[in-house]
């Protein structure tokens, strides 16, 4: 069965860190870029990391950029979302997805979008208490 696997959520203090795990399952992910979303109660899950598969170069959102630093090991099969100096804002549920490399051309105009991507994990709840 084709399907990425997130873990590492949990319930942290303002100020600390998580380490997220993407693991791909039934596939290799390669050529693939790997995007970070997340969910808050209540408002639209928005994209806010991205990797690319063959050069593993990155993208970041302002609302996260110099706080998360996204990797991938091709050979597990996994992407990684350190996040460090949480806040309360980043509370979501936080899901990983994949992007084939035939919708490159798609996914250069609009990384963030959802169209671009085609296949999600369950999602794992990251909590930052105050």
């Amino acid at each position: 069965e084709v399907q990425l696997v997130e873990s590492g959520g949990g319930l942290v203090q303002a100020g600390g860190s998580l380490r997220l795990s993407c693991a791909a399952r039934g596939f290799t992910f390669d050529d693939y870029v790997i995007g970070w979303f997340r969910q808050a109660p209540g408002k639209e899950r928005v994209g806010f990391s991205f990797i690319v598969g063959n050069d593993a170069s990155t993208l970041y959102s302002d609302s996260v950029k110099g706080r998360f630093t996204i990797s991938r090991d091709n050979a597990k099969r996994t992407v990684y979302l350190q996040m460090n100096n949480l806040r309360p804002g980043d509370t979501a549920v936080y899901y990983c997805a994949t992007s084939s490399p035939r919708m490159a051309s798609q996914w250069a105009l609009n990384p963030a979008g959802w169209e671009v991507y085609d296949l999600w994990g369950q999602g794992t709840q990251v909590t930052v208490s105050s």
